[in-house]
């Protein structure tokens, strides 16, 4: 056996990909990037879809340039964004290409079902946020659509799902994507069944679940051959980003007072527990219960995240001004501390378009001076997205007890002006990194699925070793205290 163990993570964001190649040499994991492509929505004139059968190819071109490269590999594993998923018809064909979870397709699916099924039978049994984009809306839109190809499916699948069935053949799914969807029981891992058939969404199309940390099976033998990487296993790990990224949390004391926000596009404030939390309590602050690895649960709150500093970036862009990441954070560290605040999650903000100028309505609206610069704007983000966060962890600490120390891992934590908004807001250090979280969580996850790590404290011990967080402690409270009781009123209101 080799003394280094070799793993290609793929890990699918919402605006990017990447295939990440991850050595083990007993002791760290070392990470490097192999390939990185772009992902985004392809618009169409009936809405908003995922390119599938293009992410398929830049996964084989990510196998053949680790061939190129001479790497050894012991397996692969794929973890997406959640909630979106493909319908396959009785030939395992795709009845078209997978919707993105900001089509607006959905816009009054869960209003209609609510008045079906109240909020907390569902809550109860599921116990996942309630946001319009869940996979149970848009079946509902899927089954109120002219065409409805619920009558013609034979199975749906997740986008990790349908990636894996295209290269092993295998359809499954995977626990903690499937707990997206608002219509799986965390508490038992099984389809909450009742949920669909109370609303004609057919269970037979529902497929078997897998666990993390357990193999789907091998590459297909035309995939083995053409992209020179052999019958490697595909290994189901965190499919859903979030579960791996979290499973690379570097928290390795035995005290259990720390939260995660894992930052990217989304931005997902919580901590772990080892079961679900749905409680009245918890239904009325909107926290989810997703799994996670080694039979934990995500308690958090998804919030917007760095999604609207990305819109922003894309308007200016075609505008002529082609902001580098570390041009804006000069303009924003030099844009005036804490003149406005924005809500977030308020609707129009989910949606494409120009976010420049939502900012600046929306703040005129709440009666503030709306952003006079470009850096203006990009610091009014950051400082809210920090805020938004604080009002989450207060909510958090009502619900599970005191939180001590803020770990953020994903992109996010590179973000040095964002992390010590976020330490500032919440009145509480700040750990940040690692910044390749998902990839890092997915291929030690890989490791446990062929008893080459032993557990998720196994995990976190090795990924501690291998990244050193960067150390942020909170400074100037009173401006900050000023600041959040704003942006509490803005959010009540």
């Amino acid at each position: 056996m080799p003394s280094t163990h070799e793993y290609l993570a793929i890990d699918l964001g919402a605006s990017s990909g990447r295939g990440v190649l991850g050595s083990f040499d007993g002791e760290r994991l070392t990470l490097r990037e192999v390939h990185r492509f772009l992902n985004g929505p392809l618009e169409r004139p009936t809405g908003l879809y995922w390119d599938a059968p293009r992410l398929l190819e830049e996964i084989k071109q990510s196998l053949t340039l680790c061939g190129h490269a001479k790497a050894a590999l012991a397996g692969i594993a794929i973890d997406t964004w959640g909630v979106d998923y493909g319908l396959l018809d009785s030939r395992d064909n795709l009845l078209g290409l997978p919707h993105h979870y900001r089509d607006p397709r959905t816009h009054d699916m869960m209003q209609e079902a609510l008045t079906h099924i109240p909020r907390e039978h569902i809550y109860a049994r599921t116990g996942i946020q309630f946001m319009p984009l869940n996979t149970l809306y848009q079946l509902l839109a899927d089954l109120q659509s002219h065409d409805n190809p619920l009558d013609r499916a034979s199975r749906l699948l997740f986008m990790p799902d349908i990636l894996n069935f295209w290269l092993t053949g295998i359809k499954r799914t995977e626990q903690t994507i499937a707990s997206t969807s608002q219509f799986y029981d965390t508490a038992s891992n099984t389809w909450a069944t009742d949920i669909t058939d109370a609303f004609g969404i057919p269970s037979r199309i529902l497929p078997t679940i897998s666990a993390p940390g357990t193999t789907i099976g091998p590459l297909t033998e035309a995939l083995a051959r053409d992209t020179g990487a052999g019958p490697i296993p595909v290994l189901a790990v965190g499919s859903h980003d979030t579960a791996s990224a979290v499973a690379a949390v570097p928290a390795i004391s035995a005290s259990a007072d720390w939260a995660y926000i894992s930052s990217g596009t989304w931005s997902l404030v919580g901590r772990e527990l080892t079961a679900p939390l749905r409680t009245a309590e918890a239904l009325a602050a909107n926290f989810t219960n997703e799994t996670g690895i080694a039979g934990t649960i995500r308690f958090h709150k998804n919030i917007a995240g760095l999604w609207l500093l990305q819109e922003c970036q894309r308007v200016w862009a075609a505008q002529g001004k082609a902001y580098t990441f570390d041009h804006l954070m000069r303009l924003a560290h030099q844009a005036p501390p804490l003149a406005a605040s924005i809500d977030l999650d308020h609707p129009p903000f989910s949606e494409f378009g120009d976010m420049p100028q939502k900012i600046g309505e929306y703040c005129t609206r709440t009666r503030q001076a709306p952003p006079s610069s470009d850096g203006a704007i990009v610091r009014c983000i950051l400082e809210s997205l920090a805020l938004k966060s604080r009002l989450v962890i207060d909510a958090l600490e009502s619900l599970t007890g005191p939180v001590r120390t803020i770990h953020i891992v994903g992109g996010g934590a590179q973000n040095a002006l964002l992390c010590q908004f976020t330490a500032d807001a919440a009145a509480r250090p700040v750990l940040a990194g690692p910044v390749e979280a998902t990839a890092a969580g997915n291929i030690m996850t890989q490791m446990l699925a062929q008893g080459k790590a032993g557990s998720l404290a196994d995990i976190r011990r090795v990924l501690a070793a291998s990244f050193q967080p960067t150390r942020y402690d909170p400074r100037n409270a009173s401006a900050w205290t000023d600041a959040l009781g704003r942006l509490r009123s803005l959010v009540i209101s």
